[in-house]
């Protein structure tokens, strides 16, 4: 048991120094190319936060279970939103652009909303599918909101 509670704790250990280095190194690459914090968070660190995620759901998708990767796809972005925005909110106040709220904030919705109307069988005749042309659509929702959000 001892030996389990020791991986335990250097894992977390190691996590949280990782993340420190990701963070730390983010930020210097980021005001070498003069970009914004925001810009930051929305590709160097979600890139790297959600590396394992999928590596996870590449994983599910080939072994043919899309429960797994809608249940974590859905799960951690719950998971971001409350709790993990809900505790930075505790430990300091956290204020936001108003870019933030009328441009990203919207765009994470109907992103939302696609991926509803993509799912269900609005269009599928009763199978409930996510096609790889479906796919295809939020790569390239997601590339249209790197260039117009963050690199315009």
């Amino acid at each position: 048991m001892l030996p389990v509670i020791l991986l335990l704790l250097s894992g977390l250990i190691i996590l949280i120094k990782g993340a420190d280095w990701l963070v730390d190194g983010s930020i210097a690459l980021a005001r070498k190319f003069n970009l914004s914090d925001l810009a930051i968070g929305l590709t160097i660190v979600a890139f790297g936060t959600s590396a394992p995620e999928l590596v996870v759901n590449t994983y599910a998708s080939f072994q043919n279970h899309p429960d797994i990767v809608y249940g974590n796809i859905i799960g951690s972005n719950n998971f971001n939103i409350f709790i993990i925005l809900g505790i930075a909110g505790l430990i300091t106040p956290l204020t936001v652009k108003s870019s933030t709220v009328w441009k990203e904030i919207p765009f994470s919705l109907l992103a939302v909303v696609v991926l509803l109307l993509l799912s269900n069988d609005f269009f599928t005749a009763g199978k409930h599918i996510l096609t790889r042309f479906d796919g295809l659509l939020l790569l390239l929702m997601f590339g249209f909101f790197l260039h117009f959000f963050l690199l315009v």
